[in-house]
């Protein structure tokens, strides 16, 4: 099995707990409205921390039908998340999981610092490409400023 690890840093004006509970708390409800072409549902199986599972199902016409992630940890105070992707379509015959952490930190003018860190592990001797990274992480890019931009127009949207 071979690992591999990847790690990506945003910034944002919006602040950590702002972000953190849009993308993270409450993402099975915000995504879905603010991307119905791409995400048709996100289904929480548990209470929505550690061990919980998320389903994600794409929208008709995805080359990706579902995923499945299981929360490894929440923790709402430090605005951190780790979760795994354990099961779906697409690339799961090639990898064993994804797992993923997330970190969000308060910025010296109020805004944040986000922290992505992706570790693939693979089945037997494949090798992810720079292109199917690349992929990955533009499709998380997308959804995060998708956030973003509502938080922007929105400003008491997840500010309590």
């Amino acid at each position: 099995m071979g690992v591999s690890s990847y790690s990506d840093e945003y910034t944002s004006k919006i602040p950590p707990a702002r972000l953190f509970k849009a993308l993270i708390v409450d993402s099975h409800n915000l995504i879905p409205k603010l991307m119905p072409l791409a995400i048709k549902s996100i289904e929480i199986t548990g209470d929505g921390g550690a061990g919980s599972i998320r389903q994600i199902k794409f929208a008709e016409g995805s080359q990706v039908k579902y995923i499945k992630n299981r929360v490894d940890e929440l923790d709402e105070k430090n605005f951190s998340f780790k979760y795994s992707l354990i099961e779906g379509d697409g690339m799961m015959d090639k990898l064993e999981k994804i797992t993923y952490e997330v970190k969000f930190e308060t910025t010296a003018d109020g805004g944040s610092k986000n922290k992505m860190t992706s570790t693939y592990y693979s089945k037997g001797d494949f090798e992810l490409t720079e292109e199917e990274v690349k992929a990955g992480k533009d499709k998380a890019l997308a959804m995060y400023k998708v956030v973003e931009a509502y938080l922007l127009e929105n400003p008491d949207a997840y500010a309590s």
